[in-house]
């Protein structure tokens, strides 16, 4: 095993990843072989990373292993270099199944031999911004970009993507020049679907090139999108077992649903639901809803000893919480007693027996056969009912079924000793089944027409047909989809009780985790993370993003949703000494700047206000636009511009205080810059937040040999005790949600009291990273 796991390291896989893919027993087999003819053709055993990956691409994708070798030799021989074009390969060679295939057809529609210059490149996009020029003029950075790019992808099909994006960026901004502060407004958008929907076009890719389809998740997977089978056309889909019975048990199917897609999302109760969850959930009940179907929750309860009722509730309210309403609630547990009849009859039918080696010597690979695999059926029978009655001790006996996986895993168990009382059972039973034998059995009770699950499920799909069949029972279909994964995270339910146990974070809802507990208490809004998952798309490989791309669907949601309010976290005071000392008026201030149709509140203006310390300077350097001596600005809002009489400081040195006086902004020239302030304020805590993790992948020993605990990043929150906020958030709820101005997007805290309100930063400005 070390040594495969070296080979497949050695074409650049991550350690977890070459272990992986070991357990797919003809995954690796076809790898190896694409490995052993690669180092054949290159005379040698070392093979670049990029011709590494897509040789695993290739393998993963490949249906047709007579073509391995012809397209191993065109990876390796630097004629397929990109995920483009091997995409292009294999659609290629699905379609043109015969023996002989036309080398100048398929090197045409892969483009090998093609090079797209940079001026090539230049050309083409100058031409698509002259098309575009007059709406860029009009709309500037409010203008669809993702139309540029997808115009220039098609016209430059083989080009590198980024190559063209830099192109793209490059040339809009010698068209508009850099970005103002009202390009930063996002424009009014037009009337959205209704809310029920939470139904958004996401019209870029992550990296901001046109997306596969600019389609909304509903889209993505309503009617025949996924080449799923329709209800009731089970046998039509690839690797389902027909028996003689399926048609009589398809059609008793039909007949109990009328028809209707039936989906479910059947979580563990031992933990919080995180944001690969939110895929599933997104996936399990979107697609019911896209297709007029219902989708079950339905709680796999069948490990007493690590599931808690708070976790039951945390998982429903998560549910509700993105949106979703499960057509009903189930249990595994809902169906102990028929799941017990249905073990029984599979010993009858001989497709089952008692074992009595233990849970040690069924571990690892190449098992041997179990001694007991042969046992007279009536022995089994009466074993099994002795195991049900208590007469065995835990890991004294399990019931495992005669049959192989796909990973190669033999006789999986079915059922196993547990003296632990069940959260709904009780001391009932004592015997409790096991994922292999539960998952199938409850998609056939329940009548689930799809079966969608991860892709590490992939192993078991045979398995689960099998069961069904060997009981005779109505068969679903599995189908796996790409999990989610997020870099600079751990989600793993036993990591993070190690970092609520080390004091690393608070609970499973700290705003630094990514639970969706923790997400929610930070500020995202659930119809972000809906949109993120649809951003993603319905994607049948492992998918692995950057959290900036979620916090960017984050501001996209709260831009909209936000009201705005003005807030310092680092206050300095300021005293307008041309005001009189009781001068007091009201400020309106819009909660929506780019709309103002949609409300406003008021803030009181007197003679002290407080600014942020950045906000002034001293001494004045090049570039600097804000409040120095010799510079005046404006605050936004109120009408006024200030300039600085007197700069006051304390014992240290440090600037404490300045006295300004101010004038009516119509009365003088423009300022430079517009600054937030506040005045008569709240005090409040504000706490920051930034990456939990220094490295992007802390659970990978090749980044963090000491151990995930060892990488913990230790600016990741800073606590603000003393911030000030506008009185308009004094009668806000937790989780209502702000856009402190030039600050970030914040969402109160459940911490806060009637005293202190503490709000969390949910992300930074959207800004221009060179605005000073």
């Amino acid at each position: 095993m070390a040594d495969a796991v070296s080979i497949f390291m050695s074409i650049g896989l991550s350690e977890q990843k070459a272990k992986e893919t070991l357990k797919n027993e003809a995954l690796s087999s076809t790898l190896k072989k694409a490995i052993e003819q690669a180092q054949g053709l290159l005379g040698s055993a070392s093979i670049d990373k990029t011709a590494g990956t897509l040789l695993y691409n290739m393998v993963t994708r490949l249906k047709d292993s007579n073509r391995l070798s012809f397209l191993t030799e065109y990876i390796i021989r630097q004629k397929i270099t990109s995920e483009l074009q091997l995409s292009a390969a294999l659609d290629f060679i699905k379609s043109h199944p015969q023996e002989n295939l036309d080398r100048l057809e398929f090197e045409a529609a892969c483009g090998v031999g093609v090079v797209v210059t940079p001026e090539q490149i230049e050309d083409a996009v100058e031409l698509i911004i002259r098309k575009h020029k007059d709406q860029l003029l009009a709309e500037r950075y409010r203008f669809n970009m993702g139309i540029l790019m997808g115009e220039a992808r098609t016209a430059l099909k083989w080009a590198d993507g980024k190559i063209v994006k830099n192109e793209v960026d490059m040339q809009v901004l010698h068209l508009l020049g850099s970005k103002t502060e009202a390009d930063l407004e996002k424009k009014p958008k037009a009337a959205k679907p209704k809310a029920a929907e939470k139904d958004v076009k996401i019209e870029q890719d992550v990296n901001g090139e046109a997306n596969t389809e600019g389609k909304s998740l509903m889209e993505q997977l309503r009617g025949e999108a996924l080449k799923f089978h329709k209800p009731g056309e089970n046998y039509k889909t690839e690797g389902y077992v027909v028996t003689p019975n399926t048609m009589n048990l398809l059609k008793k199917h039909l007949e109990e649903t009328g028809g209707q897609v039936r989906t479910r999302f059947p979580p563990e109760p031992n933990g919080i639901l995180h944001i690969g969850h939110a895929k599933a959930i997104n996936f399990n009940f979107g697609y019911a809803k896209a297709n007029n179907g219902i989708c079950f929750l339905r709680y796999d309860d069948t490990n007493p000893e690590k599931e808690e009722e708070k976790y039951f509730t945390a998982i429903k309210e998560m549910v509700e919480w993105l949106g979703y309403k499960p057509y009903t609630v189930t249990h595994a547990s809902d169906h102990f007693q028929l799941l017990y009849d249905l073990a029984v009859d599979l010993i009858r039918r001989g497709h089952a027996y008692v074992c009595h080696q233990r849970g040690e010597e069924l571990k690892g690979h190449n098992v041997p056969p179990s001694p007991w695999r042969e046992r007279p059926m009536e022995e089994s029978l009466l074993l099994f009912d002795r195991m049900r009655k208590g007469i065995f001790a835990e890991g004294e006996v399990t019931l495992r079924m005669k049959m192989v996986m796909e990973d190669g895993k033999m006789d999986p168990v079915a059922y196993r000793i547990k003296y632990t009382p069940h959260h709904r059972t009780g001391d009932t039973w004592c015997i409790y089944p096991t994922y292999d034998y539960t998952h199938c059995l409850c998609d056939s009770i329940e009548n689930i027409t799809h079966s969608l699950c991860t892709k590490e499920f992939q192993s078991r799909r045979s398995s689960y047909f099998w069961l069904c069949n060997a009981l005779d029972l109505y068969c679903p279909v599995q189908w796996e989809y790409g999990r989610l994964n997020l870099t600079y995270t751990v989600v793993s339910k036993r990591k993070i009780i190690k970092l609520v146990e080390t004091g690393v974070v608070r609970d499973w809802d700290d705003p630094r985790l990514f639970t969706l507990t923790a997400l929610r208490r930070r500020g995202f809004p659930p119809l972000a993370i809906n949109n993120f998952c649809a951003r993603v798309g319905v994607t049948v490989a492992q998918t692995t993003m950057e959290p900036h791309l979620l916090e960017a669907c984050v501001r996209e949601v709260l831009n909209d949703t936000a009201p705005r309010a003005m807030a310092i976290l680092e206050p300095l005071k300021v005293t307008i000494t041309n005001l009189p000392t009781n001068a007091q008026k009201e400020v309106r201030v819009p909660d929506f700047p780019a709309n103002e149709a949609k409300g406003s509140h008021v803030v009181p203006f007197s003679k002290t206000i407080f600014i942020e310390q950045s906000d002034f300077r001293e001494v004045m350097e090049k570039g600097y636009k804000r409040l120095t001596p010799d510079q005046p600005v404006g605050l936004r809002h109120a009408g006024y511009v200030i300039s600085v009489q007197h700069v006051i400081k304390d014992g240290c040195g440090k600037v404490c205080e300045l006295e300004v006086t101010c004038a009516s902004s119509d009365s003088v020239e423009k300022p430079k810059a517009f600054i937030h302030w506040v005045s008569d304020p709240l005090r409040c805590e504000v706490r920051l937040y930034e990456r939990l993790f220094l490295h992007k992948n802390p659970e990978d020993p090749a980044e963090v040999p000491a151990g995930f605990l060892n990488d913990i990043n230790p600016n990741s929150l800073t606590e603000i005790e003393s911030a000030l906020v506008d009185r308009s958030v004094g009668k806000a709820k937790v989780f209502d949600k702000f856009q402190f101005e030039r600050v970030g997007y914040f969402s109160l805290d459940p911490d806060s009291t009637s005293e202190k309100l503490v709000f969390n930063r949910t992300v930074t400005l959207k800004e221009d990273p060179g605005k000073i």
